[in-house]
C-alpha cells in the first residue's frame, strides 16, 4: 500500500503530532508499506528519510517555533502528480490539510483525517484575533473538513464525543491511539538521571514531561507542587521540557527557595527520555487539552504511577485507583493525591505494575499501527 501523510507539524518539532506520525510510519514500513510524508520546510533541517517532501513555509516564531506551511507549490504538484497513492491521511484541516483534500479528490483515493487537537485550547497561539472568534473559526473549519473526509480518526473515545457535540456528523469515526515506540524504551538507566540531579534513592521524585505553555495547565500544577514539596521533606520535582513559561516558573522556584528541590532539565532528546521516565517515581500531569496524551502513555509504559487532572484524553488512559489517580482541577485534591502516593510505597508499586500492563496491552506502536492498517485496507477495498 502507498500511504501519503500530509501534516503541518513534523520533525524536528518535538510535539505530539510529529511523534504520532513517526510511530505509525515506522510500523507501516515494517509491514512492507510505502509511506510518503508531506510537511512544511524547516529551516536548516535535513531529512534522513528520502520520502519526506517539504512544502515552502514561513518561519514563524510566536510563543513557539512553528513553520507555517504554504500549501501551494508547483514543484510539489509535479512531485505528487508522479506518485501513486492508495490512501491519503491528513493530520490537520487547514494548510496542508487543504492540499491533502485536493489530491485525494484528484487521485480518487480515500481521505482519512485524524482530529489530533482540541482546537479551542490552542487559539492563544493565534496572534491578533480574539480567542473566542478564533475558536469559532478553527472549530467550524475542522468540523467541515471532518464531514467531507472518508474517515475520521480520534486518538481516544472521549474526543469522539466532543467533536460530535461540535457538529461532526460523519458516521465513519474510529478511535485509534498513537502507540508507544517500544524500541526507545528498552534498558533504561534510572541512576543516570538521579545522579545527575543529586536525587537520593530514598527520595521520591515527581516527574513532568511537557511543553511549558498555557494549554498544558503548567502554572496550576507548579503551584500545587510547591505546597507538596514544602510538606514533604523527601520529595523532589523534575521537569523535562521547554516553553515560554519557563522563566516564570524558575522565578517562582527561587522565590520559594526551592532551587534544591525543583530541577529544570530543558528539552530532552528522544534517545534519553527513557532514562527520565525511569528516574521518576510518580508522573504528574494537569493538562486539559489532550486528545490522548502520548506523554502519559509513555510514562505508563515505563511503569510510572500517574496522577492527573480528570480530563479528555487522559481519562481514556489512566484507570482511577488502578494505575493512578484521576482528580478534579483543584489544588487541594491534587495535592492530597500526590502526598498520599509519596507516603505509600506499596501503592506506588501496585500502580506501577498496572501502568506497565495497561500500556503494553493497549498502547504499543505495533498494536496501534495494526489497527490503523486494518482501517486503511477496508477503505481501499471499498474504493475499488
Amino acid at each position: 500500500m502507498n500511504i501519503a501523510i500530509f501534516t503541518n507539524n513534523y520533525l524536528p518539532n518535538p510535539y505530539g503530532v510529529s511523534g504520532s506520525i513517526e510511530s505509525f510510519r515506522k510500523q507501516f514500513e515494517k509491514h512492507g508499506h510505502t509511506v510518503y510524508i508531506f510537511a512544511p520546510n524547516y529551516k536548516d533541517y535535513q531529512d534522513e528519510n528520502f520520502r519526506v517532501f517539504r512544502y515552502p513555509a514561513l518561519d514563524i516564531q510566536y510563543k513557539i517555533k512553528f513553520p507555517l506551511a504554504i500549501p501551494y507549490s508547483r514543484k510539489m504538484d509535479k512531485i505528487i502528480d508522479n506518485l501513486k497513492f492508495d490512501i491519503i491521511h491528513s493530520q490537520h484541516p487547514d494548510l496542508l490539510g487543504t492540499a491533502a483534500k485536493k489530491w485525494a479528490k484528484k487521485k480518487n483515493v480515500p481521505l482519512v483525517f485524524t482530529w489530533h487537537t482540541l482546537y479551542d485550547q490552542y487559539t492563544h497561539f493565534v496572534p491578533l484575533i480574539p480567542e473566542k472568534l478564533a475558536n469559532r473559526i478553527v472549530i467550524n473549519q475542522a468540523v467541515k473538513y471532518a464531514n467531507k473526509s472518508d474517515l475520521v480518526i480520534t486518538p481516544t473515545d472521549s474526543v469522539r464525543k466532543i467533536i460530535k457535540n461540535w457538529g461532526v456528523t460523519n458516521k465513519n469515526i474510529i478511535s485509534i491511539s498513537t502507540g508507544v515506540e517500544e524500541e526507545f524504551y528498552q534498558n533504561p538507566d534510572r541512576n543516570k538521571i538521579r545522579n545527575k540531579f543529586n536525587i537520593k534513592e530514598n527520595e521520591t521524585l515527581l516527574l513532568l514531561v511537557s511543553r511549558l505553555t498555557q494549554e498544558k495547565n503548567i502554572e496550576f500544577l507548579f503551584n500545587l507542587v510547591i505546597k507538596v514539596l514544602k510538606n514533604s521533606k523527601n520529595a523532589k520535582f523534575l521537569i523535562a521540557g521547554d516553553g515560554y513559561l519557563l522563566p516564570k516558573l524558575e522565578k517562582i522556584a527561587r522565590e520559594n527557595k526551592l532551587e534544591d528541590k525543583i530541577f529544570f532539565a530543558g528539552i530532552v532528546e528522544k534517545e534519553e527520555i527513557k532514562n527520565y521516565y525511569s528516574a521518576g517515581d510518580i508522573f504528574i500531569y494537569a493538562s486539559k487539552s489532550e486528545t490522548q496524551g502520548m506523554i502519559v502513555s509513555e510514562a505508563m509504559y515505563c511503569g510510572l504511577p500517574i496522577i492527573a487532572v480528570n480530563a479528555t484524553g487522559i481519562c481514556d488512559l489512566v484507570q482511577n485507583n488502578v494505575n493512578g489517580f484521576l482528580v478534579p482541577e483543584n489544588e487541594n485534591a491534587f495535592s492530597i493525591a500526590v502526598e498520599k502516593l509519596i507516603k505509600d510505597s506499596e501503592l506506588r508499586k501496585k500502580f506501577s505494575e498496572e501502568s506497565r500492563r495497561i500500556a503494553r496491552e493497549n498502547f504499543t506502536d505495533k498494536i496501534c499501527a495494526e489497527k490503523m492498517l486494518a482501517v486503511y485496507n477496508k477503505l481501499v477495498a471499498s474504493n475499488k
